[in-house]
Order: structure tokens, then C-alpha cells, then sequence
């Protein structure tokens, strides 16, 4: 059990390490100016990719910088400088840029790379505190992250400055976006295992059901047949075609047991078309599955499964719900009126 006194310092001192973070990272804000324009620019005339490196913790920063270039548009990779010394610098070409990160502008193994990169990359851009240091005499712009001090109470351990790192990167990689008119359709073309890449990407014809995965049945069928073709095919309905192949109707289990209370033990010896109903929900091959699914919703204490048809409604398919949410389709907030999202 923690002493109230114990936790009060806690978190006395967590609040005054944020504090002095976001006031740091307001700072640099502050500061900022034509070079980081330049920045942004050299990144996007960038015939290659943007090459990142840095040591120590400074590295780790850089791993997730390059990670988030590449996620939002910009072909990034992270290099290594010590492997860079050891024949990784064969990785880069004179159509890239370099992103250099030291705080203190002095890393040795940075440093040593320096004069092999300047050869052979576009650009150099330093990401450094030390506005005035070896790294930053090198560059052809300098982003300036120095801080007042660190947030570790002895000055030493890298904490307010692996933020601003961070944050810095984050801003050049968000303003390197826009400037590329980088959206959603991107995004998720570059994410395609993710919520919004599959939402954005996947249409009914990647999920619906065809050939023996669904029940067809002419408009002369009995309910007898209906009975016996859904399992067949491991469907919870059937679709109802008439005589020239177009949509006449679907059955569903909602259906059957409508025609049950109506007929009774004979229910089987009636006609697809005494239960079946007329005009039910339909949806087209071409649109996005996401639509499905707010379909769905609209419906949900009647169907599970929606019959697709082509522009002649002619049946090609059936979209089932349980299949939307085993792909991982869902509707984002602001997607529907209640900004509500379907997990």
C-alpha cells in the first residue's frame, strides 16, 4: 500500500514533468520559422526517400519518425549509423535526404557518417539542439529542438528532449502530409490491415457469398425446397428469382415462421411465393462494404443477410452480416448521426 504521502509526491512530480514538457514543446512552436518550410519542402521534392538516423536515444526517436513518414506518404526508412559504417550506407542514393538527429549535435557516430552522406545524399537536415554544433554546420537546414533544461531532476537523462524530438518530427511529417494532399483513401491504401484500410478499400464483391454459398430457388419453388436449400448453401435465407433470372424476393427464417403460424403443419406444401418477401433490402457488388454495414444497422432486428444484385437485378450474390464483422468492417464516429462507432 502506497503512503498518501508517497503518492502525493508521485504525482507532484509527474505533473511538473508534463508541465515542463508542453511548455518546451510550446517553446520550440514559438521558434519555428522559414526553415522548417524549407524542411517540409525538401521532403517533398525528394526524388528518393528520407532517410533518418540518429543515435542512442535520439535513434529511437528516429525509428518512429521514419516509421511515421511512411505511414502518411513519405518513403522513409531508418539507418543506423553505426551500421551505416559497416556498409549500410550503400542504402542511400543521391535522390534522398537525410534526416540527422542529435540533440547535442555532436554524436560521434553520427558525425562519422557525415562526410559519406554529404557525398552521396540530396539534402541534410539536422534535427539538433545544438544550433550552432558540427551536425548543424553541416546541414542544409537545421530544425532547432533546444530546451531549457531536461525534466529528469539531475539535467541528464534525455526526457524533455526526446519529446520535442518526437513532436518536432511529428509536425513535419503531419505538414509533409497535407502538403502532399495525403487523405483517407491514401491512408488506407497504405494500412490495409487496419480498421479504416479495410473500411475504405473493401467493397461488397470482396465479402459477398456466391455460387454454392447461396440458396437461389425459382419463383415456383415450394417452401419444402426452401427448407432444404439454405443448409445446403449455410445460409440463414433464400433468394427468390423469377422466370427471366431477376430479383422476385428472399426468404428468411423471420418468413418461415410467419408461414408456420399461417399454414400451420401444411406450410410446407405452399409456394415460395404465399411467404416470401417482395421487395427486400437490396445492395450492389460495386459499393463499399462499410455501406452494408449501415445497412444492417438500420435493419438489424430483421436481417442478416442482404441478396446482391447487378444493375438489372439479377442476383450475384448474398452479403451476410456475420461476414462484415469477421472482416473487421466497422462505422466510424462521425460516420453515423450519433457518432457512435459499431466495434
Amino acid at each position: 500500500m502506497i503512503a498518501s504521502s508517497d503518492a502525493d509526491d508521485s504525482l507532484r512530480h509527474a505533473r511538473r514533468v508534463l508541465t515542463e514538457e508542453a511548455e518546451a514543446l510550446r517553446a520550440i512552436g514559438d521558434r519555428l520559422d522559414g526553415r522548417f518550410a524549407e524542411a517540409v519542402q525538401a521532403l517533398l521534392g525528394a526524388e528518393g526517400r528520407t532517410i533518418v538516423t540518429g543515435m542512442g536515444k535520439s535513434g529511437h526517436i528516429g525509428r518512429k519518425i521514419a516509421a511515421t513518414l511512411a505511414s502518411l506518404g513519405t518513403p522513409a526508412f531508418f539507418l543506423h549509423p553505426a551500421e551505416a559504417l559497416h556498409g549500410d550506407l550503400g542504402m542511400v542514393t543521391e535522390k534522398d535526404v537525410l534526416l540527422a538527429l542529435s540533440y547535442s549535435g555532436e554524436t560521434d557516430e553520427v558525425l562519422a557518417i557525415l562526410p559519406a552522406l554529404r557525398r552521396r545524399a540530396r539534402s541534410l537536415i539536422a534535427m539538433t539542439g545544438g544550433v550552432r554544433s558540427t551536425l548543424a554546420r553541416a546541414a542544409d537546414i537545421v530544425l532547432d529542438v533546444q530546451i531549457g533544461q531536461e525534466a529528469c531532476p539531475m539535467n541528464l537523462a534525455p526526457t524533455t528532449s526526446t519529446t520535442a524530438m518526437i513532436a518536432l518530427g511529428d509536425a513535419l511529417a503531419v505538414a509533409v502530409m497535407e502538403a502532399r494532399g495525403f487523405g483517407r483513401e491514401d491512408y488506407a491504401r497504405l494500412h490495409p490491415a487496419g480498421s479504416l484500410g479495410r473500411r475504405l478499400l473493401l467493397r461488397v464483391s470482396d465479402l459477398m457469398r456466391t455460387g454454392d454459398g447461396i440458396a437461389v430457388l425459382p419463383e415456383t419453388a415450394q417452401i419444402r425446397d426452401v427448407v432444404l436449400a439454405i443448409p445446403r448453401a449455410h445460409q440463414s435465407a433464400a433468394i427468390v428469382v423469377g422466370a427471366d433470372g431477376r430479383l422476385a424476393g428472399l426468404v428468411t427464417g423471420g418468413d418461415l415462421r410467419r408461414g408456420m403460424e399461417r399454414f400451420g403443419d401444411d406450410v410446407l406444401a405452399h409456394g415460395v411465393q404465399e411467404v416470401m418477401t417482395r421487395q427486400p433490402l437490396t445492395i450492389r457488388p460495386d459499393e463499399m462494404a462499410v455501406e452494408g454495414l449501415r445497412r444492417f444497422e438500420e435493419f438489424y432486428a430483421d436481417i442478416l443477410e442482404i441478396p446482391v444484385v447487378d444493375d438489372d437485378n439479377r442476383p450475384v450474390g448474398m452479403l451476410m452480416l456475420k461476414d462484415l464483422l469477421r472482416a473487421g468492417i466497422t462505422v466510424l464516429p462521425g460516420d453515423r448521426g450519433d457518432g457512435d462507432a459499431v466495434l
